[in-house]
This record gives structure tokens, C-alpha cells and sequence, in this order.
């Protein structure tokens, strides 16, 4: 290759293998959008939603809506540009790798906190099953500062190293804890289904001789777009299987596939759960108890079901959250993999193992940022921030998914000319632009919220700390653009064409 062709393709290929088949990216997107938040988020909504009372369930399929609209962005994209990198890939191509950059930024500092926070919380459900079978000392030594941070960063390194040793190794770990998320999750659904309210009213007078309070609830608007908007982080992850596209099989029919199956089975999931759950306790108790402790599905269950249901419970709520790990460990470090590979990264990050054919540089960056995630929750106390920082970058990005497909055509047409999904044009500026406007609304509601919250200190909104990350993404974006800029590297050409395979 000449010189010139260096500076104009600076990157000459990634070697990562397509191995990846369908299952494999289906539970990637799973694995990634159901964690142990559905066992609490629809519960304790009642608290961080006042008033939402009965309406949860129309409020999370409400919240479906924008989230089905940008898996559709994602599917159009996914098959006319089926490489790593995902939502910067597609909006670098798409929008201006400016706007890739910087949203992807936000979406991989969001993320990779998140990992370590997932990683530091798993150890309390392991501590509660440990005290729900009796294993007291164990249950005490998990509960210990200095063990919880040492178990935290084993079991994330764990998986730092199966995303390490390759997509086979991926794919045993993550397929096997989709199944048995799936099956522990259906044992709250049958329980739920099985008992009825009156049941729950006879159990809580014999244990506790209480009644269930009477309460009557009034359908708000306000409330009820604030609790969607709230819900709406819950199909935060799907995007996660586009970030695996230059290692899938047949991937301009696969990655839309694995889209589509993981939107709809999680949503599916969701209703389910949360519907049985409801079905056998009343709304107007968990919106009471809600008031004044934290609840969760396994607790209030806990009232109708025998001690080792429950005990099956928590154990399906710890696996839903183990398996978000491996998961987003690859959906991060696929981002820093893509970046790297245009040159607005260190190209070392480009480095793929010669056994393994995984980007492992790329990949022990995203774990040392974990940890970090880790030891900032264990000291700060507080690990809300980093998830609320997520959902504000996540918006952002499905937002940009829907304005790439519809500026897509005229930027980059023979791009364009790939998609090989809803190819009406007619279809995609429909979808797209009715995507554009939900995830804006909802953008808008969750920004306000963050706002007009009341804080001990001004970082502790979500909002200026992530136009703070948008800033120090701007500096690292101009200053290696500038670089190569000054290289001679012909950047139109990079922009406007796919990463080598």
C-alpha cells in the first residue's frame, strides 16, 4: 500500500472474526436491557412518581412506544452499515463524526460507570440470599465495606476476561444466563398469576393484621408522561447488539433480526412481570409501603409465597443483573474499538488479540473504567448519578438514530443504497421522524425533572455533569481531528465509507 493510501485509510483492517450468530446478538440485547431494576423500578415508581398509582403497566407500554421507534432507527442503520462501533458509527456516516463522537462519548462514560455500578450492587443480592437460607455469617461478611468492593471488582474482571478470550466464550456465558434469567423471572409471573389480591389482603391480616389501604387514584398527564419517562431507561440496551456488528454472522440480516427479537421479547418480559406482580398486589399497599422503605418484587411476594420461592426470586434477580455485564463490557469497548479505528482514539486501542481475534486493549480500558465505577459508588454512597448521566446520553443517541435515518439518503446515498430493511422511503421518514418527535418529548420531560429536582449540590443533577462529559469529548474530538487533519489523512473519505473489515 502507498503512502498515500495509508493517510487516506489509516486503519488497514480489524481481523475481528464474524463468529457471532443470531441467538448470540439476541441475548446481547437482552442481556443488556434486563437487569434487576424490574424487580424494583416498577415498584418503587410509586415513590419517585407520586400518584402514578394503577397506571404503571399503561405507563410502561407507553414508554415502549419511543423505544420501538428507535430500535426501528437502529434496525435501518444496522443493515447498511454492519460494523463495530454501533451509534457512532452510524451517526459519524450519517450526521458528522462531530455529533458521532461526542454522543457516543457521553453514551460509553454513562456505561461504563454503570458497569461498575451493576458489579458493586450484586453483592447485596447475594448477601440477601445468603440470609434468606440461613447463611448468617456469610450473609454478614458480604455486608463488610472492604468484601463488597474486592467480590465487586473479582466478578467484573471475570467477565473482563470471557469478553477476552473471544465471541465462543462470550456467547457460553451470556445464552446460558439468558435462559436462566428468563426461568427465574417466570417464577415471579406464575406466583403472580397464581394468587389474587384477596389473597394477598387474607396473608397481610394473618401476618401483620393490617388491612390494605383504600386508596382512590386520579389519571394525571404530568404524572403519568414524568413515570414513562422514568420506565423508559428500561429498554436502554438493545443498541448494544449494533456495537457487535464486525463480529456477526451474515450481519445485514442478523443484527436487524436480533434487534427486532430482543425489543419485543423484553417488552414483552416487562408487561408480563409487571402486570402479574400488580395482579396479586394491590397498587394502593405497594404505593404505601413504597413511602417508606424500599420494596421490591421479591418482598412483596414475600407475603403470599413460601421462603423458598422467595429465595428463587432474589436468586433471578442477581442473575438478571449479572448478565448485564458481559454484555455491556462488549458494547463499550466496541465504541472505543471503532473510535480508535478512524483515528479520533489512540490507534493502540485498534490492537486485536492474536488468538483470541477480540479487541483486548479496548476492552481492559473499559473494565479499568469500570472499577472506577466501583470504588466511586463505594465512596460516594451514591450511584444514581452515573445511571441518570446514561439515560441523558442513551436519549441523545436514539434521538441521533432517528435523524441518521432520515438525513442518511441525502449525506451519504451510497450508504444509503445498502439498507437492506424497510427500504420504503416512505416508511423510514414516517417511523423516523415520529421517533424524533417522541424521544425528544421525552428527552425534554427527563431534562426538566433533573433539573427542578431538589440536590444537596449542583452535581448532583445529571444535566450539567453531562454537558461537562459533551465538553472534555469536544476537546479529545478537535484535538485528534486537528492531528490528523495535520497528518494529511483525508478525512472525507474515512467519514463517507465503512472501517475495513
Amino acid at each position: 500500500m502507498s503512502t498515500a493510501q495509508d493517510k487516506s485509510n489509516p486503519v488497514k483492517g480489524t481481523n475481528l472474526n464474524r463468529q457471532m450468530g443470531l441467538l448470540g446478538l439476541a441475548a446481547t440485547g437482552i442481556c443488556s436491557m434486563i437487569g434487576a431494576s424490574i424487580h424494583v423500578v416498577p415498584f418503587m415508581i410509586q415513590r419517585n412518581v407520586p400518584g402514578i398509582g394503577p397506571y404503571v403497566l399503561p405507563a410502561f407500554l407507553f414508554a415502549a412506544v419511543p423505544a420501538v421507534l428507535a430500535a426501528f432507527a437502529y434496525i435501518v442503520l444496522a443493515s447498511a452499515m454492519p460494523r463495530a462501533g454501533g451509534s457512532y458509527l452510524y451517526a459519524s456516516r450519517s450526521l458528522s463524526p462531530y455529533l458521532g463522537f461526542v454522543a457516543s462519548f457521553s453514551q460509553w462514560f454513562g456505561l461504563s460507570i454503570v458497569i461498575g455500578v451493576v458489579a458493586y450492587v450484586i453483592i447485596p443480592f447475594l448477601r440477601d440470599i445468603a440470609s434468606a437460607l440461613y447463611w448468617n455469617e456469610v450473609a454478614q461478611l458480604l455486608n463488610t465495606g472492604s468484601v463488597r468492593v474486592i467480590l465487586a471488582l473479582i466478578i467484573l474482571w471475570i467477565f473482563v476476561l470471557i469478553n477476552i478470550r473471544g465471541v465462543k466464550s462470550y456467547e457460553k456465558t451470556v445464552v446460558p444466563l439468558m435462559i436462566l434469567m428468563f426461568v427465574l423471572g417466570g417464577i415471579v409471573i406464575v406466583a403472580g398469576l397464581m394468587f389474587t389480591q384477596e389473597d394477598f389482603a387474607s396473608a397481610l391480616m394473618i401476618k401483620e393484621g393490617r388491612t390494605v389501604p383504600a386508596t382512590i387514584a386520579k389519571f394525571n398527564w404530568n404524572t403519568f408522561l414524568s413515570a414513562s419517562a422514568l420506565l423508559f431507561a428500561s429498554f436502554i440496551g438493545f443498541d448494544s447488539i449494533a456495537q457487535a456488528g464486525g463480529e456477526a454472522k451474515d450481519p445485514g440480516r442478523s443484527l436487524p433480526r436480533a434487534i427486532g427479537i430482543a425489543i419485543f421479547s423484553v417488552s414483552l418480559f416487562y408487561i408480563l412481570f409487571t402486570f402479574s406482580v400488580y395482579h396479586a398486589i394491590p397498587w394502593s399497599f405497594v404505593a404505601q409501603e413504597a413511602m417508606n422503605k424500599d420494596v421490591t418484587a421479591p418482598g412483596l411476594l414475600s407475603y403470599i409465597l413460601p421462603a423458598g420461592w422467595a429465595v428463587a426470586i432474589v436468586l433471578g434477580a442477581a442473575v438478571a443483573l449479572t448478565n448485564d455485564l458481559p454484555a455491556m463490557i462488549l458494547s463499550v469497548s466496541r465504541l472505543m474499538f471503532s473510535w480508535a479505528e478512524d483515528g479520533i482514539f489512540p490507534k493502540r486501542l485498534t490492537a486485536v488479540h492474536p488468538k483470541y481475534h477480540t479487541p483486548h486493549l479496548a476492552i481492559i480500558a473499559c473494565g479499568a473504567m469500570a472499577s472506577v465505577g466501583i470504588l466511586g459508588s463505594h465512596f460516594a454512597g451514591d450511584f444514581f448519578l452515573g445511571i441518570d448521566i446514561m439515560v441523558t446520553s442513551m436519549l441523545v443517541n436514539f434521538l441521533l438514530m432517528c435523524v441518521s435515518v432520515l438525513l442518511l439518503p441525502k449525506n451519504n446515498p451510497a450508504l444509503a443504497a445498502e439498507i437492506k430493511v424497510f427500504k420504503s422511503r416512505t416508511i423510514q421518514q414516517v417511523l423516523a421522524i415520529t421517533g424524533t418527535i417522541a424521544l425528544s418529548c421525552f428527552l425534554l420531560i427527563h431534562i426538566i425533572k433533573d433539573v427542578t429536582a431538589e440536590v444537596d449540590a449542583w452535581y448532583f443533577h445529571s444535566t450539567p455533569v453531562w454537558i461537562i462529559v459533551m465538553i472534555v469529548a469536544s476537546v479529545i474530538f478537535f484535538t485528534q481531528w486537528n492531528s490528523l487533519k495535520k497528518s494529511g489523512v483525508d478525512t472525507k473519505k474515512i467519514f463517507s465509507e465503512l472501517p475495513p473489515e
